[in-house]
């Protein structure tokens, strides 16, 4: 059966990427490693939430540690917190992207836990979503139309743990992203990962039917969360406008656009840049042929569909850099 056989892919995939520490949302993919995991190590899983926003995945990670009797360490920072962090992620990933650096932020502060911890090697959850379509805006794609996207994110996607976890010195492990499993996600059919059930469709179908009998329900068929909803930093928009006042936020919203040339398109973005402008220094392209970003004047890949230092959407008004 073939539900057997991604069991089977993904078991080994956790045993060959084993490690004592696990960075746990409570998702399906991190509760499905913890499951595996908790029964070859002494596992430790270490989950955070923002303070000033709710924060799911305290929730759901809090339930399977306990169904498993893993030690688990909960961190729910603060404002203060938040400050500290800010500038280390913006330097470590070299971005001010808003909906990057609040995910940044959640991945920075859970492995500096685990860092705390003396942890070497963490696991993560990384690769299932892109494998077996867990973002709800691919669930009405199907054949290669989906495919193109799914190894479109495959191939683009930089997953901030691993930069994040090299600056502080641990090796981030993802089983989802073995070789293995991810030729046999490559040639599963589309209704292999997106299928109804109970008169909803769900992604990741085929993974939920294959460890629905060892999660919880609520955990079986919880929907994905990004980073950002689950720990509640996507909060963090909120939280800076009110944080910042509308006569500071248009002063230098245009004194850097002059100044500059980057376009700033919210109180969020100007209080990352700000951190990026302190620790890095103002964008400018480092390739002296290419495209660069309208936005930021940053070096931009052919294909890039984002900016990966602003955030901002890829046109057809590119900049050539000369």
């Amino acid at each position: 059966m073939i539900c057997s056989k991604l069991r089977s892919l993904i078991e080994e995939a956790v045993k060959k990427n084993l490690a004592d520490g696990l960075l746990l949302s409570g998702g399906l993919d991190t509760s499905v490693i913890a499951t595996i995991a908790s029964r070859f190590t002494q596992l430790k899983a270490f989950t955070v939430g923002f303070k000033r926003s709710q924060a799911p995945d305290i929730k759901y990670a809090t339930m399977i540690a306990k169904r498993l009797g893993i030690k688990h360490f909960v961190h729910v920072f603060d404002e203060e917190e938040l400050y500290v962090a800010v500038p280390e992620v913006v330097r470590i990933m070299r971005s001010f992207d808003p909906v990057g650096t609040r995910s940044s932020i959640s991945i920075y502060i859970v492995l500096s836990d685990a860092k705390r911890e003396g942890l070497e090697e963490v696991m993560t959850g990384d690769g299932g979503d892109e494998c077996f379509v867990g973002y709800d805006h691919l669930l009405n794609l199907e054949g290669e139309e989906l495919e193109f996207e799914l190894n479109d994110l495959l191939g683009v996607n930089e997953f901030a743990s691993n930069r994040l976890g090299k600056a502080l010195g641990i090796t981030i492990k993802q089983p989802f992203l073995d070789p293995e499993v991810k030729a046999f996600a490559r040639s599963l059919a589309t209704e292999y990962k997106i299928r109804s059930h109970r008169g909803e469709k769900w992604g990741k179908w085929i993974v939920r039917k294959a460890f629905e009998d060892v999660l919880p329900k609520e955990i079986a068929w919880r929907r994905s969360a990004l980073i950002e909803t689950g720990s509640g930093t996507i909060s963090l928009t909120d939280f800076f406008d009110k944080k910042i006042s509308d006569e500071e936020f248009t002063e230098k919203k245009n004194r850097f656009l002059q100044q500059d040339k980057v376009t700033i398109r919210s109180k969020e973005h100007l209080y990352y840049y700000e951190a990026y402008r302190s620790v890095i220094g103002v964008p400018h392209p480092t390739e002296p042929i290419g495209k660069t970003c309208p936005e930021c004047n940053s070096n931009m890949a052919e294909n890039a569909r984002f900016c990966r230092t602003c955030g901002a959407p890829a046109t057809k008004n590119f900049q050539e850099s000369l």
